[in-house]
């Protein structure tokens, strides 16, 4: 991991994390970022629904890239993709750090505006 990214990754992090109070990982900025897409405050989830949130995060965060294009909404406002073309074979490591560049741009574009959401 180079310098400036492992920076940049951590001070996402640290403001991420300063924000709702507790350290974050991958998988809880992927939930995060599910539920800003969706436009709704944080609520409970049912399981089913947490997995739905983590897979719209993780379109959105690969539409820029060509993986994924968004489709429109259904009625109950749940965006929905499609696949435009598969991902390269990855490992893990790679996996991980494509992830976490493409949330730093997500939140970068965005000019963090600290997610709009509200903690119920």
């Amino acid at each position: 991991m180079d310098l400036a990214f492992d920076h940049q990754w951590r001070a996402l992090l640290q403001e991420l994390s300063s924000t709702y109070g507790e350290d974050l990982d991958l998988n809880s900025i992927l939930f995060l970022i599910g539920v800003q897409e969706l436009g709704q405050d944080i609520r409970s989830y049912e399981k089913r629904e947490k997995l739905e949130l983590m897979h719209i995060a993780v379109c959105t965060l690969l539409e820029p890239f060509g993986y994924y294009s968004a489709q429109g909404r259904d009625k109950e406002g749940w965006p929905h993709f499609k696949k435009n073309m598969g991902l390269p074979s990855l490992n893990a490591e790679e996996q991980e750090r494509l992830m976490k560049e493409a949330m730093i741009t997500y939140f970068e574009e965005d000019g963090y505006r600290g997610m709009s959401m509200t903690v119920s």
